[in-house]
């Protein structure tokens, strides 16, 4: 059949009659559904990506608004950049937290922003170098044990920040009512809904302790006013970064977790749809980096492919780019809603509290998800011992100071698994010694 002017056109085919999924069927990433049900599927990707999204923002006091400009803008970007084959939206990561609340610690916002338009050029850099060689020397220089002690110590450092702010008063500690209600009715609608709903536990959860904040008179009323003053259309806060390179080294450790998320998304996307993507693992790296270079430059948080995202297209098995482009675009849209924005600001500290408490706690499991699917072999004393430092040195913060410089916890335990892993490894291998000739050191329970 001759095709139309129009269908050659579109990069994206008509999957089957465009109204529905047979059992066994996927709707690949050059295929849409009809557009009413493909911009029913980009709002719900809206949805999924927003509770976490907006808590990025909210505890590192960057404008909430304008990082939902920009995670729309980049989201755009990632899609043009990998050709529109690699289904993602690119919401706020979590790893920048810790990072650039420090940065923000004697140089304000500006340099904190300076640190991710660094950390997102070294990334986008990694992408082209990716692209060029091959994706293979990402997996011997991160091996999964590796990957999953750098995001364990990032949950376990911010665990703080979930009670008491990071010692700025706010969090569970600040209103532990509110905090154990929000926490609990994330809990509860994760077991007590089916499908969708249960994905949008932390939202549902935010808005349960919001209603209560607000029925007991507990909402901020400065930001209250500001929600009442907030136009309905109009531009986002920007900001413009300072570079310091205090910041820089603070922030610049953060590139790893971004590389790890990222190549464990585009495997999880390969696997889902029965391709292999490895040769677009560069361009993701280079897509990400180039978002997080724009968000960094006019006042957004730094940007990572979202699982949560993953999450809905394996409940609609439907990978289409096309529903990622109305995602991307329906946040550019809300962003440019002050209203909206000031809205997200009224959230009480106690809410992020009980909130953050899950999704901390998520990301440091989320590091033994990774070393229990990577099957890592923990009766090796190298990747014993690579772990239990690494874990404990973010746990604790350790932080060194050289000079204007200062390294924290992220930082110190990233470079520590690192150097712990290949240092031990290649001393093996020199010595000759192997896991079965001599174990490490193990806990007796």
């Amino acid at each position: 059949m001759t095709q139309s002017p129009t269908t050659r056109r579109s990069p994206w085919a008509l999957h089957g009659d465009g109204r529905s999924v047979r059992p066994g069927d996927v709707v690949r990433p050059d295929e849409r559904l009809s557009w009413p049900r493909t911009v029913g599927v980009g709002v719900q990707h809206v949805v999924a990506m927003f509770g976490a999204t907006f808590t990025v923002p909210l505890i590192t006091g960057f404008p909430p608004a304008t990082t939902l400009f920009f995670s729309g803008i980049g989201t755009l970007l990632f899609l043009l950049i990998t050709g529109n084959r690699l289904p993602s939206y690119l919401g706020s990561s979590f790893a920048f937290i810790a990072p650039v609340l420090a940065a923000k610690t004697g140089g304000g916002i500006g340099a904190a922003l300076g640190g991710i338009v660094v950390a997102g050029a070294a990334l986008a850099l990694v992408g082209v170098v990716v692209h060029l060689a091959g994706a293979r020397w990402i997996d011997a220089l991160m091996p999964p044990v590796v990957t999953g002690a750098i995001v364990a110590l990032i949950g376990l450092n911010l665990a703080p920040v979930a009670w008491d702010g990071g010692g700025a008063g706010t969090g569970v500690k600040a209103q532990p009512l509110i905090a154990l209600v929000t926490l609990a009715a994330i809990l509860i609608t994760t077991v007590a809904f089916r499908g969708f709903l249960a994905r949008l536990s932390i939202l549902l959860g935010v808005v349960v302790g919001w209603v209560l904040a607000a029925l007991t008179g507990q909402l901020d009323q400065q930001a209250v006013n500001g929600l009442k003053q907030a136009a309905w259309v109009g531009l986002p806060e920007f900001h413009t970064p300072s570079f310091s390179l205090r910041a820089v080294v603070l922030v610049i450790p953060v590139i790893l977790v971004l590389i790890a998320e990222n190549a464990g998304h585009v495997k999880a996307v390969a696997a889902m749809t029965g391709r292999n993507l490895d040769r677009d693992m560069g361009r993701a790296f280079l897509g990400d980096g180039v978002a997080t270079v724009l968000a960094g430059s006019g006042g957004g948080s730094g940007t990572t492919t979202y699982a949560e995202n993953i999450g809905v297209m394996a409940a609609t098995r439907v990978y289409s780019t096309a529903a990622y482009w109305v995602a991307g675009g329906t946040a550019i849209l809300l962003g440019l809603c002050p209203k909206f924005g000031a809205l997200i600001l009224t959230v009480p500290a106690g809410v992020l509290g009980g909130a953050t408490t899950a999704l901390y706690g998520l990301i440091a499991i989320l590091g033994a998800r990774i070393w229990i699917e990577g099957r890592v072999d923990f009766h090796d004393p190298v990747n014993l011992l690579t772990a239990a430092v690494a874990v404990i040195v973010g746990a604790a913060n350790y932080t060194l100071t050289a000079g204007d410089l200062s390294f924290n916890g992220i930082a110190l335990g990233t470079a520590a698994a690192l150097v712990i892993y290949h240092g031990m490894r290649l001393i093996a291998r020199l010595r000759g010694t192997t896991p079965e000739s001599r174990r490490g050191p193990e806990p007796e329970l």
